[in-house]
């Protein structure tokens, strides 16, 4: 035999009960007002009832005055007979008030004490006022009619409760599982993921706000799991990132102590650039953590988003030119409200990814124009484009296109670019036509927002275009010039 236990969860069983108990307490008040209010109508149907009892017992009385014309040798004993029968006594008075003899009922058993109303009516027979008829009654009502329609109605409304107890019953159990199985899934589910089984999921729970409730916690499943395998995967990156140059390191200075190599300034320079690829690796986890930490806070003000785009066009127009590619700019005024140095940083991070991933002789467009609720930036290359399976990505913290190793770097860089637009209440997307280049369109709104912003904004500090190339990923000139476009990943 099944359990309650393993046929409902606990959670299942407290609303069973309380739907039980709801439903009991609601029949035992409709049922108490029931026969509180049925007793008050019961009493005023056995009044009603003596009342008819006793017009009756006088006619009678009345009926035998007038056969013998006068009470001596009247027969009273159908009138008698009505009021035993109606649990009553009968007592007659001629008109000067004297007691006319009334014949005991045989087989009527009267108490010794008689508890009900008396009603008393005058005999008159033909006009004349010749007695009075009273009835004093045994009970205060009339105890079988009352007690048959008590007992009547105390045995429906049990009757009825134990039957909507039941119903209670089954309806409880059906719906409590119905609602307690997302619930049992979910915390299921968690389990799992606490003890490291980060592929748990509730699946699919029905409609409703369990149902809403169980997706988006599959939703945020999912998005551990990839974060943890981005995690997994930048580790293996940084690992590998630091382990070239570290080696290299290591053999340099070990032949110079050892003095197998002579310290020359080509072998100084090498091993000094190995120490600059070393710090691009930190400064790029260093920026991604200043960009999403918790304080970020942007300096809005109104501003020209043109001017700040000026300024990083003027830092990267050397590297474009080592490059041999070609940079055109479409600048409008567009104004906005925004971090001047924060859009600098942007636009850096943005040149600097589509310089690394545009061969030479391709061109890099620049452009900013206003419409009546933003400021755009669009900032296109003429590059191979990002597949349309990647495009989802490209904004991921850690996530690099499967070509994008042929590259030094974090992939991190659109990150930050994601992360510093949303600080500012824009928004950035990427469009990438197979084979026809990329083009990332940046909106900054041209009115205050109020997103996670604190109420006195801290200044940011001033963008370096050094910072600005490591959180974009960008290598050095050589290892970029003449390289062939891979698929971007940032």
């Amino acid at each position: 035999m099944i359990s309650a236990r393993r046929l409902l969860s606990p959670i299942a069983i407290r609303l069973a009960l309380a739907s039980i108990i709801v439903a009991v307490v609601a029949i035992g008040i409709v049922a108490g007002v029931t026969l509180y209010q049925s007793r008050g109508d019961v009493s005023t149907l056995v009044r009603q009832e003596q009342e008819r009892t006793a017009t009756t017992t006088e006619k009678a009385v009345a009926a035998a005055y007038r056969a013998a014309g006068s009470w001596h040798g009247a027969d009273l004993a159908v009138p008698a007979s009505l009021a035993a029968h109606s649990e009553a006594r009968l007592i007659v008075l001629d008109h000067s008030g004297r007691r006319v003899p009334v014949p005991r009922v045989s087989g009527a058993s009267e108490p010794a004490v008689l508890k009900g109303p008396l009603l008393s009516a005058p005999v008159i027979v033909q006009g004349t006022h010749v007695g009075r008829a009273i009835l004093h009654f045994y009970q205060a009502a009339i105890p079988s009619a009352e007690a048959s329609l008590r007992d009547a109605l105390i045995r429906t409304v049990a009757g009825s409760a134990a039957l909507a107890a039941l119903f209670a019953l089954g309806v409880s159990v059906v719906f409590s599982r119905r609602i307690t199985r997302p619930v049992t899934a979910l915390t299921r589910a968690v389990r799992s993921i606490a003890s490291g089984n980060h592929s748990a999921r509730v699946g699919d729970s029905g409609g409703g706000e369990l149902g809403e409730l169980t997706t988006a916690f599959d939703r945020m499943a999912d998005t551990i799991a990839r974060d943890e395998e981005l995690r997994i995967a930048i580790m293996a990156d940084v690992a590998h990132e630091l382990r070239t140059p570290l080696s290299i390191l290591q053999a340099g200075t070990e032949s110079l102590v050892d003095r197998t190599v002579p310290p020359t300034p080509a072998t100084l320079a090498s091993l000094h650039d190995e120490v600059l690829r070393l710090g691009r690796v930190v400064e790029d986890l260093d920026t991604l953590a200043s960009a999403e930490a918790t304080h970020l806070q942007v300096a809005l003000e109104p501003i020209d988003v043109s001017e700040p785009v000026r300024q990083a066009l003027a830092n990267l127009k050397s590297s474009f030119e080592d490059a041999h590619v070609t940079l055109v700019t479409q600048l409008s005024a567009a104004p906005a409200i925004g971090d001047s140095n924060r859009i600098q940083q942007i636009v850096l991070n943005l040149l600097s990814n589509a310089l690394k991933f545009t061969n030479a002789g391709g061109v890099v467009t620049v452009r900013v124009r206003s419409s009546p609720a933003a400021a755009i930036l669009e900032v296109t290359d003429t590059g191979i484009g990002i597949p349309e399976s990647e495009l989802s990505h490209v904004f991921d913290r850690f996530w690099r296109g499967r070509e994008a190793g042929r590259l030094a770097g974090s992939g991190i860089g659109l990150a930050v670019v994601r992360t510093l637009v949303e600080a500012q209440g824009g928004t950035v997307e990427v469009h990438s036509p197979p084979s026809r280049g990329s083009r990332f369109t940046v909106r900054i709104p041209r009115s205050p927002h109020r997103r996670g912003l604190g109420a006195d904004p801290v200044p940011a500090a001033p963008t370096t275009p050094h910072l600005a190339a490591a959180a974009s990923d960008e290598p050095s000139g050589p290892a970029r010039r003449g390289a062939p476009a891979p698929a971007r990943g940032t």
